[in-house]
């Protein structure tokens, strides 16, 4: 049965939640931790440069000394590392795959050393609650156990390891090498915090809405690949308003020098966010048109639905018009394939 790009506002009422999906809460939870990680980078800076790579387990001792939580000191791990809690989990269910004889053998130095994991890998899912880095636990004191000592290893010497496929998988888990590294720790911790604060901290200043676009961007880049190009707040070219500064849309999906330009509103109050989008919807669609390319809106939300003009001109002046579920996305994803490669 083939798709329906071009929908009316009935059409696409039919597809559309109107309430806040799971998997946007949870982002707009997570950008909620970065504050507390900002509050406490110091402190944590501060265990890394007083641990050695000399004696890479005496990093524990100072976790203990210090009273920082060692759920927050994992958060932190996971945050600087890129390597949350879906990737760990995928290690956990393949864990002898990655750690024969359920050790980690690492270098550090020249010098090799043994760790043998004492809980891991644990039955069931390695959860974001289960390890009590999620938003409801974050800030609870967690003595350091040895489940901690687990993941904090992996972590920390995961990219240090002698097998060639875990130091690749773990390439990015290799902070171990900075301990002791004062200026080194800073300028690298510092950074990472203020790459993320941007990316998070926006997610907490407009709320879910910011986290809708934040949500498609990353889905998107994932099913499409590196063949795409896909950019938040992006350009097609010679789309411009008033003639002079190109067009911003929310995501713009390249291929082959074709674009997509795609607009995200989801609303479950009502707000003039979707009304300022369908004054901008005949233009933007026409200048698209000219250019040859495409534009595609994913609207959602019980308080869009309230505006019942607004959405008619965006469907009437729409390429493709999609509601917000993942089974949506396949919609507008068999789109760019069909229209753009």
């Amino acid at each position: 049965m083939p798709y329906t790009y071009k929908r009316t506002l009935p059409q696409l009422e039919t597809h559309a939640c109107k309430w806040w999906p799971e998997n946007l809460t949870a982002i707009e939870a997570e950008s909620s931790i970065v504050p507390t990680l900002i509050r406490t980078q110091d402190q944590f800076i501060s265990i890394l440069t007083l641990s050695n790579t000399a004696n890479p387990l005496g990093i524990f001792s100072l976790i203990t000394a210090s009273d920082f939580s060692a759920n927050l000191f994992l958060k932190h791990l996971m945050v600087l590392t890129d390597f949350g809690s879906e990737p760990l989990q995928r290690i956990n269910r393949d864990f002898e795959n990655y750690f024969p004889n359920n050790k980690l053998n690492y270098v550090i130095d020249g010098q090799t050393w043994c760790y043998e994991f004492s809980t891991l890998p644990v039955k069931g899912t390695l959860t974001n609650k289960k390890m009590l880095t999620d938003v409801e636990h974050i800030l609870h004191y967690e003595p350091l156990t040895p489940f901690f000592k687990d993941l904090i290893m992996l972590l920390l010497f995961g990219g240090n390891s002698t097998e060639d496929v875990t130091s690749v998988i773990f390439s990015k888990c290799n902070v171990g090498n900075l301990m002791g590294k004062a200026d080194e720790l800073k300028e690298f911790i510092k950074q990472r915090y203020i790459f993320v604060s941007r990316i998070t901290g926006g997610a907490q200043a407009n709320g879910l809405g910011n986290a809708a676009q934040i949500y498609a961007e990353n889905y998107f880049k994932e099913k499409l690949g590196e063949d795409y190009h896909i950019k938040s707040n992006g350009h097609i070219p010679n789309v411009t308003q008033n003639d002079r500064t190109l067009t911003t849309f929310d995501l713009s999906i390249e291929h082959n020098g074709r674009y997509v330009g795609v607009e995200i509103s989801f609303q479950v109050t009502t707000n003039s966010t979707i009304e300022r989008k369908a004054g901008q919807a005949q233009d933007r669609f026409n200048q698209v048109e000219a250019t040859n390319n495409y534009i595609a809106y994913i609207i959602d939300g019980a308080g869009n639905f309230q505006r019942v003009s607004a959405l008619t001109t965006i469907c009437e002046n729409s390429h493709c018009t999609i509601a917000y579920t993942d089974e949506e996305f396949e919609v507008l994803l068999n789109f760019i394939k069909e229209k753009i490669g």
